[in-house]
């Protein structure tokens, strides 16, 4: 196996290992996200079981002495001789580079929309705690403690009383 298609092979093992799938799963809301979800997955580890497997052997050696006896060593050697100028060319990765910084900004775009997504989970929670902390008083409040606690709504409520009223 040449160098760089085991590393290759050896960092997408890694990265496999190290993914929490069922973390991140938990985290979708929508039916259409966990679908995404399970097909990017899907992908992802078709590609790593094949860098495990297709790419990770090594050619079997040709056992040139054998073809030998059977054929002859002067046609033997010159398919020796053709088979060990073949070069491989090594891959060169030119689309990483150019990817590479959008994949980093989105990353901290990402980050900067989980912070706000978590600020505004604790506003939200917030809010809800209170509703049902006025969802327990209100049977049991008054007119006047509940104005006492949204005087805009007193203001509100005062006008509309004038406006029926008194028609002003």
């Amino acid at each position: 196996m040449s160098g760089t298609v085991k590393k290759v092979t050896d960092i997408a093992f890694k990265a496999s290992k190290s993914i929490d799938w069922d973390g991140m799963a938990k985290m979708l809301v929508s039916d259409e996200a966990r679908k995404e979800f399970y097909s990017l997955r899907r992908a992802f580890d078709e590609v790593n079981t094949t860098l495990q497997t297709k790419f990770s052997q090594e050619p079997e050696p040709v056992d040139w002495e054998y073809y030998r006896k059977g054929i002859g060593s002067r046609l033997v050697d010159m398919y020796k001789e053709a088979y060990d100028s073949i070069e491989v060319p090594k891959y060169v990765d030119k689309v990483t580079p150019q990817y590479r910084p959008k994949f980093d900004q989105l990353l901290v775009e990402l980050k900067e929309a989980e912070q706000q997504s978590l600020k505004e989970s604790e506003r939200l929670e917030k809010e809800i705690a209170d509703v049902q902390e006025l969802k327990k008083k209100l049977s049991t409040m008054t007119a006047d403690e509940y104005f006492a606690k949204h005087p805009e709504l007193k203001k509100k409520f005062d006008d509309e009383i004038r406006n029926d009223y008194w028609g002003y």
